[in-house]
Order: C-alpha cells, then structure tokens, then sequence
C-alpha cells in the first residue's frame, strides 16, 4: 500500500453497511485518507457469539493498525455492542462506534412514542439497553428486530418489492403504537431508505447517527492531525473485502452515486485486495 503523508483512518463493518458512514466522514473531512474494511467473510454480525467477535475484530483492527490507521470508526452496531471496550482496552488508539441515536428522538417525539430498527446483538447489548432506559421517562421505546435486511442490503435488493414487504411487516406493530420517529440501529438500514420512505408514514421521521459519528471522529481526528482536517483535496479510500474486493469496490460506486458524490477516478481508490 502506498505511504501517504496524514495517517489513516479505519472504517470497519461487517459487510457494506459502513459505506453510509464512510459518505459522511469524507464529507467531514475531505483530502483524508481512508481505509475501508468489509467483513463480508463473516456477515452479518448479528447471530454470531458476542465472544467470535470480539477475537475477530481484534484481528482485523491489528491488521488495520499496522497499515497505518490512527483511529478507526466501528462503523457497525453490533461489532460496537460486543467489541468496542475490548478494542479499547486492546490497543492504545481511539476509536468511534455506533450508537442507536434514541435520546433524540426520544427528546423530540410529539406523541411520546418513538421506534428503533436494530439487529438482536445490538438490541441485546448493554450500551442500547442503558441508552433506552434512560430515555423512557421521555418516550417510550418500541422495537423491531431487523432479521433478514442486512441480507437483503448485501444482496443489491436493498429497493426491491421483497424489502418493502419486510420492512412492512416488520414495522407494522411501531405503526400500531403511535411512533412519530424511527432510530436506525443498522449502519445497513440508511440503504433501504427509498423503501422505507414508501412504507413509513409521513408523519414518523427518520433518524440516522452517521452525521453524528463523523463529526465525533472529526474532533478526535485533530488530536493527530490538528492541521488539514476538513481541507480540500479528493478523499483517498483502500477498500478491503474477506470475500472479494471488487464486488465490494462496485457496490461503493453505488453508495456514493446514492449520496450524490462521485468517486475519484484513478488515484482516488488507492487499494484494491482482499484482508484476511
């Protein structure tokens, strides 16, 4: 891989899910260089044991760390729920996780009752259950197990008749109870947004964290390069895949014409391999 002269910041996910946060950490910081790696080998996430996960992220970020990352993003719900303390622990850099952002919507419902679409293993963890807790005393919190989105995101079919059918089915009991917003727990679930915009009603408000966490990794971000951040210049990204990076480097392709960017040409994607 090619030396370049800011360091690195990692982006981790299970599979093509981190994409959305990806978007909104070059927005933030134009001119950085990324290093993006998709663990479609072992997705989703969400059924594996929370202690797999931990040792298999304990790899992968080792690996990312002697290519020269300084900070890495977790840019996944559940690999934060089960790993984000033992990478901590682990290794003497910062990192950035995911959380469903619940205390807003709680905060801003009308009707006192907001929904969260997440996978079981984030639903399941600690930090979610403490974080909706805390916000019942301004809304209550209705969820839905998101089983089988991921896989349709992964699979190209995130604006397809079959997500709409499964978003409707799992989201028919928040209709049921009055939500007015809906947390997305899944950096996957920003993708399914043209279906869940002809599913939800008008009347409920979508809520992403990913602007939130890239503004957070920009602020640690200028611990280590407190000049630049944010400058001009095209973002340089090295995709990693476990399966195959050139599926996962077409896939991205998509995700930015999706967020209306455009990827660089030519020295605008600096690594194409395969990790682990």
């Amino acid at each position: 891989m090619e030396e370049v002269s800011v360091p690195r910041i990692g982006v981790i996910d299970s599979g093509v899910g981190g994409l959305t946060v990806l978007v909104r950490l070059i927005e933030a910081m134009p001119g950085q260089p990324f290093l993006y790696v998709a663990d479609q080998a072992w997705c989703p996430y969400g059924p594996r044991p929370v202690g797999e996960l931990r040792q298999r992220l304990t790899e992968l970020v080792g690996w990312m760390i002697a290519e020269g990352c300084r900070l890495v993003v977790v840019a996944c719900n559940t690999a934060t729920a089960a790993a984000i303390e033992t990478l901590r622990a682990s290794f003497p850099i910062p990192f950035v996780g995911m959380e469903p952002a619940v205390k807003p919507a709680a905060l801003h419902s009308q009707t006192h009752h907001i929904g969260v679409l997440a996978t079981a293993g984030t639903l399941q963890g600690e930090l979610f259950q403490r974080t909706a807790a805390a916000c019942a005393r301004y809304a209550q919190v209705h969820i839905a197990v998101g089983t089988g989105l991921v896989e349709l995101v992964e699979a190209d079919k995130a604006d397809t008749p079959e997500a709409r059918e499964r978003l409707r089915e799992l989201l028919a009991p928040l209709f049921v109870a009055g939500i007015d917003h809906l947390v997305l727990g899944c950096t996957h679930y920003p993708l399914l947004m043209p279906a869940l915009l002809e599913v939800l009603p008008p009347t409920v408000t979508i809520i992403d964290p990913a602007p939130a966490v890239a503004q957070q990794a920009l602020r640690l971000a200028t611990t280590f390069v407190p000049s630049g951040m944010g400058g001009g210049g095209d973002p340089s990204v090295a995709f990693f895949s476990t399966r195959n990076t050139a599926d996962l480097e077409t896939f991205a392709h998509r995700v930015f014409a999706f967020y209306g960017l455009l990827m660089p040409e030519g020295g605008g994607i600096m690594g194409n391999s395969q990790c682990m």
